[in-house]
């Protein structure tokens, strides 16, 4: 598991929502500062790892296919944010706070989330939005107008009350925005619901209970319960839990596969995938409380073995993940996670063979194949070096996302005295993480290393006139 270190700043529905208002407020000079503050939006960061996202990647494929969206074109994005949340941004990305997994005890809560996600995705929400964005600018505008001729009358005949006229022309002024706001927010209530719905229709069709939905439902309803006497659901983007799960009561035990229960070695690999969050993310304490030394389940075993790795102590790890190879030989993330400790105690000719076992395991898995590279260019051993640009290159090709990837194929081709092909993959690496202008500079400087006319070269070209659409 990695831990991406770049933040990004993301158009999640809500930004969206919010950036919008904040236009239009700008255009009426009287925005309320919440709406301000919030338009500056949250900076995220994100968590890479092989066995989640694959893991994610299977539960939510089926639902694509129901929804009749192409498999693989849409990516789950592992946030690091321990609390329950999970959006679309841009109808390529199902971003999915790992609290959402680390909360769901069984598949079917989290794979609820993923159809409801695959809801907003099919129904073209997002673009939707954008073009309600454009209504409500014509609400405010003539909600401000008939507010401010308001103002203008009561001026006339007010006798010059500043402080209450003041007052009164403010109120009138953002009433606009105000009423752009629920306009919005209705719309965007609306579309939640249609969601919900769309996501039930999924589960269906892929033979899938709709139970852990409406688990997932009660139990937000459940945490809200305090704050609901403090509600204005007008002011609300998406329906109460609590009406939901009214609505979901009815309707979701009318599937026929109402309950059907996840098979059990599905079940096993999300427990599996539930403690390496845990136990990458948590104190040891937390780790103790939750996984105690008599639970001998195989995540329990996990977590625990993952927890002494972290924690500074790599034979006492090492004996734990040999055992947990011994449970299940071949399953490749143990592999992944032996190498990736020895890696990071500082042994990386040691790291090498069980991270090339877990590749052979997993050959498809971009992110284990990039680990194998950085383990072989820590080695600094100059015979590794042509491994690591191909092991590096494959990993980079599946995944033109892998920062990574691409920062230790620069060093593989720096190795080899390639400073083209070097600088082309730090531009490639410098661009994913946002910087946009050493990009440009170290692409420029890949052009005039590479010959014209070849892929590498036409590549450093389109990162250097920032044309990001054909860097695929």
């Amino acid at each position: 598991m990695r831990h991406v270190a770049r933040s990004a700043s993301l158009p999640s529905p809500v930004r969206i929502l919010a950036a919008g208002l904040v236009a239009l407020a700008l255009l009426l000079q009287s925005l309320a500062p919440a709406f301000a503050q919030q338009q500056r939006g949250p900076r995220l960061s994100f968590i890479r790892d092989a066995e989640i996202e694959q893991l994610m990647r299977e539960y939510l494929d089926p639902l694509l296919a129901a929804a009749g969206l192409r498999k693989g074109f849409i990516r789950v994005v592992l946030v690091a944010d321990r609390s329950f949340n999970a959006f679309v941004a841009d109808g390529r990305r199902v971003f999915v706070n790992i609290g959402a997994i680390m909360e769901s005890t069984t598949p079917n809560q989290i794979i609820g989330v993923l159809a409801h996600e695959t809801g907003h995705i099919a129904g073209g929400h997002l673009a939707r939005l954008r073009q309600e964005l454009g209504n409500a600018q014509a609400i405010a505008i003539i909600g401000t107008l008939l507010g401010g001729a308001a103002v203008i009358g009561g001026a006339r005949g007010g006798g010059g009350q500043v402080g209450s006229d003041s007052r009164g022309a403010l109120g009138a002024l953002t009433g606009g925005s105000e009423l752009a706001r629920r306009y919005l927010l209705a719309y965007q209530r609306t579309e939640e619901a249609a969601a919900d719905r769309a996501a039930l229709k999924f589960l269906a069709a892929t033979g899938q209970s709709s139970r852990g939905m409406l688990e997932t439902f009660e139990r937000m309803a459940s945490e809200q319960l305090f704050a609901a006497t403090r509600m204005d659901r007008y002011l609300q983007s998406h329906p109460t839990a609590a009406d939901r799960v009214a609505i979901l009561r009815d309707t979701a035990p009318q599937s026929p596969h109402f309950n059907a229960k996840d098979p059990p070695a599905r079940q096993a690999r999300h427990d599996l995938a539930r403690a390496k969050l845990y136990a990458f993310t948590s104190s040891p304490s937390e780790i103790a409380r939750r996984y105690p030394v008599y639970d001998t389940s195989l995540a329990a075993r996990y977590a625990r073995a993952i927890i002494e790795y972290r924690a500074g102590q790599p034979d006492a790890a090492q004996r734990q993940i040999d055992a947990l190879i011994q449970s299940q030989p071949g399953n490749p993330y143990f592999w992944e996670l032996k190498g990736q400790a020895l890696l990071e105690a500082g042994r990386p000719n040691e790291a090498i063979p069980p991270l090339r076992r877990a590749v052979a395991l997993a050959p498809g898995q971009a992110l284990i194949r990039t680990l194998l590279g950085h383990a072989l260019v820590a080695t600094d051993n100059p015979r590794f070096v042509d491994e690591a640009i191909k092991e590096l290159s494959n990993a980079t090709g599946r995944d033109p996302e892998n920062f990574e990837g691409f920062s230790y194929l620069a060093q593989a081709y720096g190795r080899k005295g390639d400073e083209g092909n070097a600088s082309l993959a730090a531009a490639r690496a410098a661009l994913i993480s946002g910087q946009n202008e050493e990009a440009r500079r170290l692409a420029r400087r890949a052009m005039g290393l590479l010959p014209a006319g070849t892929p590498g070269h036409r590549l450093a070209t389109d990162i250097f006139e920032q044309k990001p659409e054909r860097n695929t």
